[in-house]
């Protein structure tokens, strides 16, 4: 029998896609990274959330639920901006591919397609370039040239995905207020840890086709903080920079 979600949680999570609305309309709308470009308006630091096609939110109220939360920044003296992350994970190059050894977001994304059947899964995907030259005795060229059908699809997929992002402007550091945010969304959203089925994951999500079990799980594409506790507060440092949003 489903348990009923904690009253707390579930109005956290209530709160938390309530300010994602406001963040929403500040921002004129969601934008998918296929039509992006760094010469649009990007804010130099901040959070973002993905969304994805045909996952819904379902206890906590209607809507698109977050599939995926990510930040960057978070090491000391890190000079990435927002939108040098956000490339990464869908740096569409005349080729139409990408590197997914930049982003794990990408990496996820290619061993779910590759698992459910829509290409081949290169045995090199998992691996450090350096490691995968000495176990095969090729070239990168020759090695990425293997790997470069499932780059695409990632492109295509995740280029498809709607997003969001907040502004948030504070030094890098993994004690910054990205990390803060980042970490407890996270922990916020994720399943893996609760008895109650809040927002879970559709039978179709892609993500079910994942090996990774904390992805499975917790109906995120995330890994870390997933089996974290969370605390309310970062909600309120949410609401406060979405003050300054515009």
């Amino acid at each position: 029998m489903t348990e009923s979600p904690s009253s707390s949680r579930i109005e956290d999570i209530k709160e938390f896609y309530d300010i994602l609305a406001c963040i929403e309309g500040r921002v004129r709308g969601c934008r998918t990274l296929a039509k992006c470009d760094g010469r649009m308006t990007w804010p130099d630091r901040g959070v973002y959330f993905f969304f994805e096609a045909n996952e819904q939110r379902s206890l906590s109220g209607k809507g698109a639920r977050v599939v995926r939360v990510g930040a960057h920044a978070v090491r000391n003296n890190s000079q990435t901006t927002l939108w040098d992350r956000l490339r990464q994970h869908c740096d569409s190059t005349r080729s139409g591919g990408g590197n997914h050894r930049s982003s794990v977001f990408r990496k996820l994304i290619g061993e779910a397609l590759a698992k459910r059947g829509d290409c081949q899964f290169p045995e090199s995907w998992n691996k450090k370039l350096k490691d995968a030259e000495k176990e095969t005795g090729v070239g990168s060229s020759e090695i990425r040239s293997k790997e470069l059908e499932l780059e695409k699809l990632v492109s295509s997929y995740i280029g498809k995905m709607p997003f969001l992002w907040l502004n948030v402007p504070d030094d890098p550091g993994p004690n910054s207020k990205r990390a803060f945010i980042e970490r407890n969304a996270i922990a916020l959203l994720c399943n893996a840890q609760q008895t109650d089925d809040t927002d879970k994951a559709s039978e179709s999500w892609l993500g079910r086709y994942s090996e990774q079990p904390k992805v499975r799980n917790s109906g995120l594409w995330n890994r870390d903080y997933v089996d974290k506790d969370y605390d309310p507060k970062f909600l309120i440092d949410m609401k406060i920079l979405l003050q300054d949003l515009k």
